[in-house]
C-alpha cells in the first residue's frame, strides 16, 4: 500500500503556513490490513483510521457518488484499486487537492499549485455540485485566505450561484450552517464570508434578513468588531446589528448559535433600539443610561457588557460615542456603590434594593453634571 500526506497540510506547506493538523490518504489497502498493523478505525460512515502512535487520521482512498439532495445521500466507495487521483477529484477546491508522496514528491493532477501562485480558490470538478455545503466551505476559505489575495474563481462563483438556483441550499440544516459560519467568524476576513454567499445568491437563503442595504451596514460593523475583539458572539452580534431585536433573535436562535451568541445579539439589537429612540428624542438621561445598564446587568456581567460596548461603538453612528463614553463611566461609577453602607444606615430587604438604585442614579446624575461643566 501507498500512504501520502493531502489536503490542507500540503496547500498550507506551499503557502508558508504553519501546518497543523495533517491528513492521510492510503491507496492499495483494505479496512484489515490497517487493524493488523495496529490502526484504529474511527466513524461508521467513512473508512478512516487512526495512527497507532500519532492518532493521526489515515482514511482509505475513496469515491463518493451522490444520490439525493443537500449534503446527505453519498454512497462512499472504497477499496484497494481506487487510485489517489480518483481519491483527490472528489475533493472540493484544487489547493485541497494536492498530495506529497513518500519521497516527498507533489502529486497535483488538477493543477492546484498554480492556482495557489494565482491566488485562485476553484473547484475540482463538476462534482463540487453534488455537496451545498461547499459553498460555505469555500467562502470560509476565502475569508481565510483573502489576507493573501485569493478570490473565489468566476466560474466557481457561477457553479454556486446554480447550486443555490437549484435549491441544493434549501437542504442544509441550521447545525451545519452554523458549524462552518462559527468557523468563518473567526477567520481573518470573516467579512468576506458573507460577501463571496451574497454574490453567489446564498445569503438570501441563508440570510434572507440582510438585505442590500442593511449588509453593507453589518459588513461595516463586522470589520469594526474583528479590530477590537475575536469573541464569536461580538462577531455575530456585529453582523445581525442591523436588524431589529425580534428579527435578530429569530435569525440567531433559526440558525442555532449557542446561547452567549444569542444572548448578546438581543442584548445589542434591544441597546440600539434605545439609542434610535433616545436619540430622536431629547438624548439620554441619568435614567436612561441607568436603564441600559440594569438590562445589560452591567454590574453582575461586566465582561458581556465589555463586549455589548464594542459592538455598539462599531453599530451605532458617531454622533452617539459620547454618549455610549458616558455609559462606561457611568458603569465604573456605579459597580463602586457599597450594599454594606447602605446597610449601615438602616436599608433593608425591598428598601435596600431600591437604595441602591437611588444611590446608582445619583452618582449617574453627578457624572453628566460634570461632563457638562467641563470645556
Amino acid at each position: 500500500m501507498d500512504i501520502y500526506l493531502v489536503g490542507g497540510a500540503v496547500r498550507d506547506e506551499l503557502l508558508g503556513i504553519p501546518v497543523k493538523d495533517r491528513d492521510w490518504v492510503v491507496v492499495g489497502a483494505a479496512p484489515g490490513q490497517m487493524l493488523t498493523q495496529g490502526y484504529r478505525q474511527v466513524g461508521a460512515d467513512f473508512p478512516v483510521f487512526l495512527h497507532p502512535d500519532s492518532n493521526e487520521e489515515y482514511a482509505l482512498a475513496r469515491t463518493e457518488r451522490k444520490q439525493g439532495h443537500g449534503y446527505h445521500g453519498f454512497v462512499v466507495h472504497s477499496a484497494p484499486d481506487v487510485t489517489l487521483e480518483e481519491d483527490l477529484q472528489r475533493r472540493d477546491l484544487t489547493i485541497n487537492a494536492m498530495a506529497r508522496d513518500a519521497d516527498g514528491q507533489l502529486v497535483d493532477p488538477f493543477n492546484g499549485r498554480q492556482d495557489l501562485a494565482a491566488r485562485q480558490l476553484r473547484h475540482v470538478s463538476p462534482a463540487f455540485a453534488e455537496d451545498p455545503l461547499r459553498i460555505l466551505r469555500t467562502a470560509r476559505f476565502a475569508a481565510r485566505f483573502a489576507p493573501l489575495g485569493f478570490r473565489v474563481a468566476e466560474e466557481t462563483t457561477t457553479l454556486m450561484g446554480q447550486m443555490v438556483s437549484e435549491g441544493e441550499v434549501d437542504h442544509l440544516v441550521p447545525e451545519r450552517v452554523w458549524q462552518e459560519m462559527q468557523r468563518a467568524l473567526q477567520e481573518q476576513a470573516p467579512a468576506v464570508f458573507f460577501e463571496v454567499l451574497h454574490s453567489c445568491g446564498a445569503l438570501a437563503v441563508l440570510m434572507p434578513e440582510l438585505d442590500a442595504s442593511r449588509l453593507a451596514e453589518a459588513l461595516d460593523a463586522l470589520r469594526c468588531v474583528c479590530a477590537h475583539d475575536t469573541a464569536t458572539d461580538v462577531r455575530l452580534a456585529a453582523m445581525l446589528s442591523p436588524l431589529s431585536t425580534d428579527v435578530a433573535s429569530q435569525r440567531a436562535k433559526a440558525m442555532k448559535a449557542p446561547n452567549e451568541c444569542q444572548d448578546l445579539v438581543r442584548l445589542t439589537t434591544t441597546a440600539a433600539e434605545r439609542f434610535a429612540t433616545n436619540s430622536a428624542g431629547a438624548g439620554f438621561g441619568a435614567e436612561d443610561l441607568l436603564q441600559l445598564l440594569e438590562l445589560a446587568d452591567a454590574w453582575r456581567k461586566p465582561e458581556r457588557f465589555s463586549r455589548l460596548l464594542v459592538v455598539l461603538r462599531c453599530a451605532q453612528a458617531s454622533h452617539l460615542h459620547p454618549t455610549l463614553a458616558a455609559l462606561e463611566q457611568a458603569a465604573v461609577d456605579t459597580a463602586q456603590v457599597n450594599a454594606q453602607d447602605l446597610m449601615a444606615q438602616g436599608h433593608k430587604g425591598k428598601t435596600l434594593g431600591q437604595a441602591i438604585r437611588l444611590e446608582r442614579l445619583r452618582r449617574i446624575q453627578t457624572l453628566l453634571a460634570s461632563s457638562q461643566e467641563a470645556p
